[in-house]
């Protein structure tokens, strides 16, 4: 659930020219098994033909850029709270990272940027946007550096949610998921070099888009009144759309509206309206079952 060296890179061609002594020959995406709770979300996965030579993509290379105006804001997704640091400053955590792909691959960012996989780029819950980080598979010791221009993930306690090419390279593209630690990395600061992964794995401990073509406008709730389920809520109505447009995707057996309602400088997103708080906790369970979160009922 959930957002990307530079997110706004358009999507590279890929191409298709017979191998040759001088060029290596394209490499072949591997067999996958979406496991429930996978790492990655419902109906995503690998691109059907992928670039040559995914490992020589170079990793993002910290510059000063000033902080994103809006996808910096506090804001609330299945029922947590969010508050993203308002500036750059040392961060490290270890948790779960996952990988988002063609699902999202040409949709808007948090940050407005197009999400493209084959880019060095991430989605991180509270990094400033945007922000570079250091990711290391602990498993395996292999690190990356990647450019956080997008929110999320926002489901089974996961730290990072990396874009595909980061994830080829720390080679967690077939599990999914791995246990990975993220160390925000500073404009100027010297490259550190990755700990040995015996070292790492001796002291591992987990820390707990545009809006598609053929989705309908956003909706206004002001006028409605009765039972909701609310979904989340922002204090950018961008992000509150972009998050709309990965529930339309994600639940398509919805027969209720997602609507927006703005107050006080927020934008919530609320579902229905039921005829009572039974018929909207029946949703709740489904939607429950479904994403491994559940909405709280609201009256309005």
């Amino acid at each position: 659930m959930m957002l990307a060296a530079c997110g706004s890179q358009p999507p590279r061609e890929v191409e298709r020219d017979a191998p040759s002594a001088a060029r290596p020959a394209p490499q072949k995406p591997p067999q996958y098994v979406l496991k429930r709770g996978g790492g990655y979300y419902q109906d995503d996965g690998p691109a059907d033909s992928l670039p040559e030579n995914l490992d020589a993509i170079p990793d993002a290379q910290p510059r000063p850029e000033p902080l994103h105006r809006f996808a910096n804001r506090p804001y609330t997704v299945l029922g947590r709270d969010y508050v993203p640091a308002q500036e750059l400053k040392p961060y490290k955590a270890r948790g779960i990272g996952s990988w988002y792909g063609r699902k999202f691959h040409g949709q808007k960012t948090s940050s407005g940027e197009v999400y493209d996989m084959f880019a060095m780029t991430a989605a991180h819950p509270t990094l400033p946007i945007p922000s570079y980080a250091r990711v290391t598979n602990l498993a395996s010791g292999k690190s990356v550096v990647v450019r956080v221009n997008d929110r999320g993930p926002f489901l089974h306690e996961r730290v990072i949610d990396l874009s595909y090419a980061a994830a080829w390279k720390l080679g967690y593209i077939a599990s999914g998921s791995a246990m990975v630690e993220v160390e925000s990395v500073l404009p100027g600061e010297a490259p550190k070099e990755a700990p040995a992964a015996d070292t790492l794995l001796a002291s591992a401990r987990p820390e707990p888009a545009e809006v598609p073509a053929d989705a309908p406008p956003l909706p206004s709730v002001e006028e409605l009144r009765g039972t909701f389920l609310q979904l989340g809520a922002f204090g950018n109505l961008d992000n509150a759309e972009s998050f709309r447009a990965r529930l339309l995707r994600q639940l398509t057996w919805l027969g209720e509206t997602i609507h927006v309602h703005s107050k006080d400088g927020m934008y919530r997103l609320h579902l229905g309206p039921y005829r009572d708080a039974q018929e909207a906790a029946r949703v709740a369970e489904r939607i429950r079952e479904a994403l491994a979160f559940r909405p709280f009922v609201v009256q309005r």
